[in-house]
């Protein structure tokens, strides 16, 4: 018998992901990675009827889901490899963090300071072997497990702070949102030893410094 739903959600998916290539996205390891894993499963259920829209969605703690085309960008940004070890700060609904372990990650620690996003989306992404959440502040500079191939950075900040270079393995790769004169851009670190070398504008969050717990 032909599922009548995962038609739909299939026809929706592939919509969302051709509405995304209309705005000059090409990245095809990206784009199918976003056709892959639904937005709408980390999108709070007030919101999910928007989820396959190119906009932001508010979530719990005052925190925000990127909208899909930044996300698309940023990844893309990444290059991320096979088997590669990422470290994700800032991990908001786990739709990213579950996007990076489509793409091949050997291994995502996904830090996030909010305690009540942090439990909810390790329950998401409990299945995935590969992916730890921890509640953490990704801007204090005491990070665990430091060596990673990659760093994507859900937020902005107004200069890269050096732990997260000391981070960074050679040949390592950061994308962030670099703040810088009152407007912010999407920001790549092409070695830890490199300046930033600046992207396309970008509306993201900045990244607030301590943990809280939301209950």
């Amino acid at each position: 018998m032909i599922n009548l739903g995962s038609l739909e959600a299939a026809a929706g998916n592939a919509a969302f992901v051709m509405a995304l290539r209309g705005r000059g996205l090409r990245d095809t390891a990206v784009l199918r990675a976003m056709e892959q894993v639904p937005r709408e499963a980390f999108a709070p259920p007030r919101h999910r009827d928007h989820a396959r829209r190119d906009i932001g969605l508010p979530l719990p703690c005052g925190a925000s889901m990127t909208a899909p085309s930044t996300v698309a960008v940023m990844l893309a940004l990444l290059r991320l490899e096979a088997g590669q070890r990422v470290l994700e700060i800032g991990t908001g609904s786990g739709y990213v963090t579950a996007l990076l372990a489509r793409l091949g990650a050997g291994a995502v620690l996904s830090l996030e300071r909010y305690a009540t996003l942090a439990a909810d989306a390790a329950a998401r992404l409990a299945a995935l072997s590969e992916v730890h959440v921890v509640w953490a502040d990704g801007l204090a500079p005491e990070l665990p497990d430091g060596g990673f191939d990659r760093i994507l950075v859900q937020g902005s900040v107004d200069a890269i702070p050096p732990h997260w270079r000391a981070a960074l393995e050679p040949g390592g790769r950061l994308v962030t949102g670099l703040t810088q004169g009152g407007r912010c851009r999407i920001a790549t670190l092409a070695t830890p030893e490199a300046e930033p070398e600046l992207g396309p504008p970008t509306r993201l969050g900045a990244l607030v410094p301590g943990l809280a717990r939301v209950l």
